[in-house]
């Protein structure tokens, strides 16, 4: 079964007159296969909410989603109501960014490295989403940081996405790997490693990824190389 024909199912309380969030709320707590049912209404309606930011909404920041995710021709309808639906609901992106954040954060508890991971997948798509039509806007800058904001998510790790999808964004090496520039070449491979086995399709699938959508860790895979490279050059030199 797909990811869009479970989406489908999960949206059939909507029949009842229940908005989407109400359905984000509903797979709160829910285990892995649930989650990426989650993940994926959440860089829908996120993507939905943002893409008019910059005060249009484009044809190319629509269809990205067939990038982001594998999607049949025959699923795409599924996809398109949940953009729609999210569209067309008079809550704020900001009130979607705390139910999401709440489906992927324990309650009362610090933010573990595997939610993190998984709020950072999904920022990334959000970011691809802005990206789609080729600008990056002032609005949809403030969008995105916010929304980082709410995810639990730091100021040099939002710097550290941004990098990856903005051209002409400063990006630190040390930032990438989640090191400071005092730290040993041991320390920096360590954290090189440690940040390629997190984005492993495998391991993004565990936290909630859908299968669809671990395209999202090339980017990421391309920058932390880069990140580690630059740092055994500096070294070396």
């Amino acid at each position: 079964m797909s990811i869009w024909t479970r989406i489908a199912e999960a949206l059939s309380a909507l029949a009842a007159g229940e908005g989407l969030s109400v359905v984000l709320d509903r797979l709160r707590n829910a285990p892995a296969p649930e989650r990426s049912i989650g993940f994926t209404i959440a860089v829908i309606a996120l993507g939905a909410k943002m893409a008019k930011a910059d005060g249009t909404v484009t044809r190319d920041e629509v269809s990205v989603f067939r990038r982001i995710f594998a999607m049949a021709p025959d699923e795409e309808e599924n996809a398109a109501r949940v953009f729609n639906l999210a569209r067309q609901d008079v809550a704020g992106f900001d009130t979607y960014a705390r139910k999401v954040a709440a489906l992927f954060r324990k309650e009362g508890e610090a933010l573990c490295a595997d939610d993190r991971n998984v709020l950072i997948d999904l920022l990334e798509g959000l970011f691809a989403i802005a990206m789609a039509d080729g600008a990056y806007h002032p609005q949809e800058d403030a969008f995105l940081e916010q929304v980082a904001t709410i995810f639990g998510l730091d100021a040099r790790c939002y710097r550290v996405v941004r990098a990856r999808f903005v051209d002409g964004a400063p990006r630190d090496p040390y930032d990438v790997l989640g090191i400071g520039p005092d730290a040993t070449l041991a320390d920096a491979r360590a954290a090189w490693k440690q940040a390629v086995r997190e984005s492993h399709p495998d391991a993004m699938i565990a936290r909630g990824v859908p299968a669809e959508a671990v395209k999202l860790a090339e980017r990421r895979l391309i920058a932390i190389n880069e990140a580690w490279e630059a740092i055994s050059a500096r070294r070396a030199a």
